[in-house]
């Protein structure tokens, strides 16, 4: 894929649908799942085929009191993955926080870096990006490589926001963004992620990130929303008086998100639901349209 199409990608006016291939042994909802690389890949075509726009490939979990993978391990199943899927004419993302697995998915064909440490972990993968010019770089907000773990809840001694979850995130994600600036990343590689439930556990860490979403897309960076399964929507629709929450009904509840999301301009959600997720994009980017068309006119006057 040439620089223009990622370019065509990156500016996209249209929400995407980024599919979740966790090639995991435990991954919280699906570890296990697609290990075997033939099935990797039939999933992979079938995100494809129910209206995937990227596929987004991460061979270590990121869940609460998941242990590291080696990077042999990683490399090997995401490069399993890329050069499976590559062929189809898949757009690929590398959910991944090494510098080494980053280049070379790059080197085999893949498009986008997914870095939830946005560059902290590991300080040569945004070297990696700055070198691949035509390369896209998801920049995620995340406290957890910063700081140790304490308790049952791993993230539970970094989710502490002095000046409001919403303030608190968006000054750290936009220091992560000069930061990845300043070693040669360019503007129009970087797309933003505010990084629901990673350093934030609660109800309260989430829904006013999802509430200022508008606040991220002033910045003039892509902005990804990665709302799907995660706790706080457990936690949402318990508090609504669902009675423990089923995988169904969190997908449920991630599509009306990725709704919401869409209205309000995201420029992809990342789910492991696509079908679900595509007909709920076709909705909320239906309502943006018609919002700009005919009411935005009339409160103007």
């Amino acid at each position: 894929m040439v620089a223009q199409d990622m370019k065509a990608i990156h500016d996209s006016e249209r929400t995407l649908v980024m599919g979740v291939l966790n090639i995991t042994e435990d991954s919280f909802s699906d570890g296990g799942l697609w290990l075997d690389p033939a099935k990797a890949k039939a999933h992979g075509e079938a995100m494809m085929k129910d209206g995937a726009d990227i596929i987004d490939i991460g061979a270590e979990s990121t869940r609460p009191g998941a242990k590291r993978v080696s990077e042999e391990d990683e490399k090997s199943r995401v490069l399993g993955a890329v050069d499976a899927l590559v062929p189809e004419g898949a757009i690929l993302s590398i959910d991944t926080t090494r510098a080494s697995v980053a280049s070379a998915a790059l080197e085999h064909g893949a498009q986008i870096i997914n870095d939830v440490s946005g560059g902290r972990l590991d300080a040569e993968l945004p070297h990696v990006v700055a070198d691949h010019p035509e390369s896209l770089y998801i920049v995620q907000h995340w406290r957890g490589w910063l700081a140790g773990a304490a308790g049952n809840v791993p993230d539970a001694d970094t989710s502490v926001y002095a000046n409001g979850v919403l303030n608190d995130v968006y000054d750290e994600l936009m220091a992560q963004v000069d930061a990845v600036l300043s070693v040669g990343v360019k503007p129009e590689q970087v797309i933003i992620d505010p990084g629901l439930g990673f350093s934030k556990p609660g109800i309260e860490h989430n829904l006013p990130l999802l509430a200022g979403l508008e606040r991220f897309n002033a910045t003039g960076h892509p902005v990804l929303v990665g709302a799907s399964r995660k706790r706080f929507i457990g936690a949402v629709l318990a508090a609504a008086g669902v009675s423990e929450p089923t995988m169904a009904d969190r997908d449920n509840a991630t599509a009306a998100i990725s709704a919401l999301s869409a209205e309000h301009g995201a420029w992809a959600v990342r789910v492991h639901d696509v079908a679900r997720t595509r007909d709920a994009i076709a909705i909320g980017s239906a309502w943006r349209t018609y919002s700009k068309q005919f009411f935005l006119p009339l409160m103007r006057q």
